[in-house]
C-alpha cells in the first residue's frame, strides 16, 4: 500500500513530521517498509526550452538542439525522436547524478560535437519506464530554470506500507488516517459524502440473480449513470498523485476509479453505457462462458464465478476486473458507475483460478466496509461531475446493505490474561471510541458495537490486540513465560516420532538427507508408474506434475553430482509422495540411493561398487526403527518396473510389501541423465504397521541378558534353487526363546557337492536371559535346528 504525505494530510490534520508518522504507523502494526522522496533525486534538474533542433552534422539519428536554460543558451546533442523547437523539457547539467543509472553526468563530445547537458526521458528521471522520447511539459505556468520537482508536480514523500491481510480497512488512505488519529497524531477529516442531486431518468435496471442460499455472492450492487461526460486526460494533480504511487494514468474516468480505490479502499468500475445491451444481471457465470478482460486476455469462466452480464453475456468479472467490450474510451459520453459488494472467499478463489491479480481483488478478498457502498457512490459521482462534467441520474440499487454484526461482549480481565497489562476503564473507553467502536457498560464487562469497516474484529482477543497496539506494544513490560501455564507440554504423535527415528537411522547408514521439489516433469513421473497428477497452476512446465515417487528428485541430485565428478555418493529423502490430487491421497515415504564405490579406497579393504544388498541394508535399518520385526521380514522378487530385473527385490511381511530395493533400470537412469549404476530403496511409512502409542512417559524396561551367549555354525546342503531366506527363517523358528541371531556367512557351489545342490553356512547365536546354557541344552537346540531345516527346506547337515 502506497500513499503520499500530501494525500494523507487531506484525511488527517496533523503537524507531525515524516519520521514521526513512519514511527507511529509501525508502532500501530502498519509496518512502514520504505519512505521515499522522488523529488530528492531531482535536486538541480531544471526546466529548459528548446529554441531550435537541427540535424547532427555527423549522425542521421541525432539532433543538435539549441536550448534556453537558466544559465543561458546551451548546445545539447539529443537522440530523442520528439526533440523539436518549442518543446519544454527537463535539463540535467554537468555534475548531476542521473537517477535511473546513478552515474554522474559528464561533459561529452558526441560524434565530434560537444554536448553541454542532457534533455531527460521519464525513465532517466526515475519516473517510469517510458524512454521513447524526452519528457514534454505543458508550458502553461512554466519558467525557464524552474525546479523540475515543481514543474513535474511530484508528490512526496511516498510511504510504502507492508500490511497484514486482516487490515483491509488500511488498504485506503482514509483507513490509515483513521488509525493515526486514534493514536493521537492528528484530527480526522471526512470526505464529502453529501448526496449529488440527480437529473433525468435512471440508468439500466439491475437485477441480482443467484440460487437460494447463495445471495452473499453479491448482496449489494449500485449503478449510477452520468450522461454527457468528457473523458479526456486527468488534471495534473490526479495524474501526479497516481504516478507517485506507481499507478499509470489512463483517462479521467479510469483514474477516478483508481483514485477512489486507494483513497477510500473502495474499488469501483465504470462502464461505457452506450456499449451495454439491455439490463444488467449479476449472476454466476455459465459453463464455457468467456470474457475478454481489460488486461487483453480472454478467460474461460465457470459457475463458481460471479459476473456482471447484459443481454450479450458476461461484461465484467465481479470484484476482479472489467471487460474490454464495455470499457470507457475518449469517445465515451455516458458512463455507468458501479459500486458493489462481492463475497471475499468467492473473489479470492476466482482470482486464484484465473491467475488474475488486481487492486480490486486485493481489497474485495480481504473484506470491505459494507456501509461505504452508498457514500462512495456519491463521492465518486461528485468527482466524475467535477472532472468530466455531465449530469448524474438517480442511483439504481439492487440488494441491501448487510445487517451489522451483533454486539461483542468484552471482559476487562482478558486484557491482563492475554496481553499482561491493565488499563484504566477511562483509557479503554477512549481507545475503543477513537477506533470507531460503540462502547457501553464497563468497567468489568463492555458491550461493543464493531465498526462496519473492521471486518477482522471477531472476538475478545481482537479487542485485546486493539487496546494493546493503541496503548503501545513497546509499553508492555517483558515478563518470563511460565512454562506450566502458557506453553503446552511437548506433544508428538507416534507417527511423527517414527518419522524422526527413521530419518536418524537412515542418516546413520551414511546417507545425506536431501530436500527436493514435490513437483517433477511429466516424463519423469511416467517412469515411476501411476497416472500423473497435474497441477492447475504449476511453477513451470518442467515442474507440472506431483511426484509419484521420491526417486526422481534424488536421481536429479545424483545426476548433478556425477556431472561435477562426484563419483560416489549416498542421499535420502523423507517426505510425501502423491497417489492422487485430493486430500488424503499423499503418502509419507522414505527413499534413498547410492552410486559409485561402496566405501572410500583403503589399503585394508578391497574396492567394490555398491550393489542391491547395500540398498537392502538401508531399507532394513529404516524398517527396524519403524517398529517392524526385521527377523520376520523375507525377500521376494517381482520389483517395480523401474528396477533392474534380476538385481532387485521386495521386502515382504506376510502378503504385504514393506519396501523395494535394488539396482535401478538402465533405461530410467538414461532418461534422467544419470551416467552410473545406482542402487536404491523406497518404502511407504504410512503403509507400515501403525506404531503403538505410548501408555505412559516411561520407556519399556530393557531386557537384560547378563549371561554369556553361545555361537554355533551349521553347514547345510540344500537344493540349488532354495532361497537362503527360507533356511534362515526355519533356523530362527526352531527355538524362538533361545535363538537370538541367525546370519548367513558362506555360500558354496561346485566341486564336491551333489549336482543340483549348494552349501549354505549359517551362524547361530544362543542366549538365555535366565542362566548360562549347559552343553546338553545347547545340543538339544542344535538338534531342533537341524530337524527344522530338514523338515522345512529338505536340508542335510554336512559332515
Amino acid at each position: 500500500m502506497k500513499f503520499t504525505l500530501p494525500w494523507l494530510k487531506e484525511h488527517l490534520e496533523t503537524t507531525a513530521t515524516v519520521e514521526e508518522i513512519a514511527a507511529k504507523l509501525t508502532a500501530l502494526g502498519l509496518e512502514v517498509e520504505e519512505v521515499s522522496d522522488p523529488g530528492r533525486a531531482l535536486a538541480g534538474f531544471t526546466v529548459a526550452r528548446v529554441i531550435e533542433a537541427e540535424p547532427h552534422p555527423h549522425a542521421d539519428r541525432l539532433k543538435l538542439c539549441t536550448v534556453e536554460t537558466k544559465d543561458g543558451i546551451r548546445r545539447i546533442v539529443c537522440g530523442a525522436p520528439n526533440a523539436r523547437a518549442g518543446l519544454w523539457g527537463i535539463l540535467a547539467t554537468e555534475g548531476l547524478v542521473i537517477p535511473a543509472t546513478g552515474e554522474v553526468l559528464k561533459r561529452a563530445v558526441i560524434r565530434g560535437v560537444e554536448s553541454q547537458g542532457m534533455l531527460c526521458s521519464a525513465r532517466e528521471l526515475g519516473l517510469g519506464d517510458d524512454h521513447s522520447g524526452i519528457v514534454e511539459l505543458d508550458p502553461e505556468g512554466l519558467e525557464v530554470g524552474m525546479p523540475a520537482v515543481r514543474a513535474l508536480g511530484l508528490e512526496g514523500p511516498v510511504f510504502t506500507l507492508k500490511l497484514t491481510p486482516d487490515r483491509a480497512d488500511c488498504y485506503g488512505v482514509a483507513g490509515i488516517a483513521r488509525d493515526l488519529a486514534a493514536a493521537g497524531l492528528g484530527r480526522l477529516r471526512a470526505r464529502d459524502f453529501r448526496p449529488v442531486p440527480s437529473v433525468g431518468a435512471p440508468g439500466p435496471a439491475i437485477r441480482l440473480d443467484f440460487p437460494e442460499g447463495q445471495e452473499k455472492a453479491c448482496p449489494l450492487f449500485v449503478g449510477r449513470i452520468v450522461r454527457g461526460v468528457r473523458n479526456g486526460p486527468s488534471p495534473a494533480w490526479l495524474r501526479h498523485r497516481l504516478e507517485a504511487i506507481g499507478v499509470r494514468p489512463i483517462s479521467a474516468l479510469v483514474d477516478i476509479t483508481n483514485y477512489v480505490t486507494f483513497d477510500l479502499g473502495r474499488p469501483l468500475h465504470v462502464f461505457d453505457a452506450a456499449k451495454l445491451r439491455g439490463d444488467l444481471v449479476i449472476r454466476f457465470a455459465r459453463p464455457g462462458e468467456r470474457l475478454l478482460a481489460l488486461d487483453g486476455r480472454e478467460y474461460e469462466l465457470d459457475p463458481s464465478m460471479t459476473v456482471i452480464a447484459d443481454d450479450t453475456g458476461a461484461v465484467s468479472l465481479g470484484g476482479i476486473m472489467g471487460g474490454e467490450s464495455t470499457g470507457v474510451t475518449e469517445t465515451t459520453r455516458d458512463v455507468l458507475l458501479e459500486v458493489a459488494l462481492f463475497d471475499p472467499l468467492r473473489t479470492a478463489a476466482t482470482g486464484r483460478r484465473l491467475g488474475i491479480e488486481s487492486d480490486a481483488r486485493t481489497r474485495f478478498e480481504r473484506g470491505l466496509d459494507p456501509e461505504l457502498v452508498l457514500p462512495a457512490t456519491e463521492y465518486a459521482t461528485r468527482l466524475i461531475v467535477e472532472l468530466c462534467g455531465g449530469e448524474p441520474g438517480p442511483a439504481v440499487v439492487a440488494g441491501a446493505v448487510p445487517p451489522r454484526r451483533p454486539p461483542l461482549l468484552f471482559r476487562t480481565a482478558q486484557l491482563q490474561r492475554l496481553a499482561g497489562i491493565t488499563l484504566p476503564p477511562d483509557e479503554i473507553r477512549a481507545i475503543l471510541e477513537a477506533l470507531g467502536f460503540g462502547v457501553e457498560g464497563g468497567p468489568e464487562t463492555w458491550r461493543l458495537d464493531i465498526p462496519s469497516w473492521r471486518q477482522d474484529v471477531t472476538s475478545e482477543a481482537c479487542i485485546v490486540e486493539e487496546l494493546a497496539r493503541l496503548h503501545g506494544f513497546d509499553r508492555i513490560p517483558p515478563v518470563p513465560v511460565e512454562r506450566g501455564v502458557a506453553v503446552a507440554q511437548p506433544s508428538l504423535t507416534a507417527e511423527q516420532r517414527r518419522r524422526t527415528a527413521v530419518r536418524r537411522a537412515v542418516a546413520a547408514q551414511g546417507l545425506a538427507e536431501a530436500v527436493t521439489w514435490s513437483f517433477v516433469p511429466p516424463a519423469h513421473a511416467d517412469l515411476f508408474g501411476g497416472a500423473p497428477v497435474r497441477m492447475e497452476n504449476p511453477l513451470s512446465s518442467e515442474l507440472s506434475v506431483l511426484r509419484p515417487s521420491l526417486l526422481p528428485g534424488l536421481l536429479a541430485v545424483a545426476a548433478r553430482n556425477l556431472a561435477r565428478k562426484r563419483e560416489e555418493g549416498a542421499v535420502f529423502e523423507l517426505g510425501p509422495r502423491f497417489v492422487g490430487g485430493r486430500p488424503g491421497e499423499q503418502v509419507w515415504a522414505v527413499a534413498g540411493l547410492r552410486w559409485g564405490r561402496a566405501a572410500p579406497r583403503h589399503w585394508a579393504e578391497r574396492e567394490r561398487p555398491v550393489d542391491a544388498l547395500d540398498a537392502k541394508a538401508d531399507a532394513l535399518a529404516a524398517l527396524a526403527v519403524a517398529g517392524v520385526r526385521v527377523e520376520a521380514v523375507s525377500t521376494a522378487g517381482d520389483p517395480p518396473a523401474w528396477y533392474h530385473p534380476g538385481r532387485a527385490g521386495r521386502l515382504v511381511l506376510g502378503p504385504g510389501t514393506l519396501a523395494t530395493f535394488g539396482e535401478l533400470h538402465p533405461n530410467v537412469l538414461r532418461a534422467l541423465d544419470v551416467e552410473a549404476p545406482v542402487v536404491a530403496f523406497e518404502l511407504d511409512l504410512d503403509g507400515l504397521p501403525k506404531p503403538k502409542p505410548r501408555t505412559g512417559k516411561n520407556r519399556p524396561p530393557l531386557e537384560a541378558l547378563p549371561y554369556p551367549p553361545v555361537d554355533r555354525d551349521f553347514a547345510f546342503l540344500v537344493p540349488q534353487d532354495l532361497p537362503a531366506q527360507k533356511l534362515l527363517e526355519a533356523v530362527r523358528g526352531a527355538e524362538k526363546r533361545l535363538v537370538r541371531e541367525v546370519r548367513l556367512f558362506d555360500v558354496y557351489t561346485g566341486k564336491g557337492l551333489p549336482e543340483g545342490t549348494k552349501s549354505l553356512a549359517v551362524a547361530v547365536r544362543l542366549q538365555s536371559p535366565e542362566r548360562t546354557l549347559s552343553e546338553a541344552e545347547i545340543e538339544a537346540v542344535a538338534r531342533k535346528i537341524v530337524a527344522a531345516a530338514e523338515k522345512t527346506c529338505g536340508a542335510k547337515l554336512r559332515g
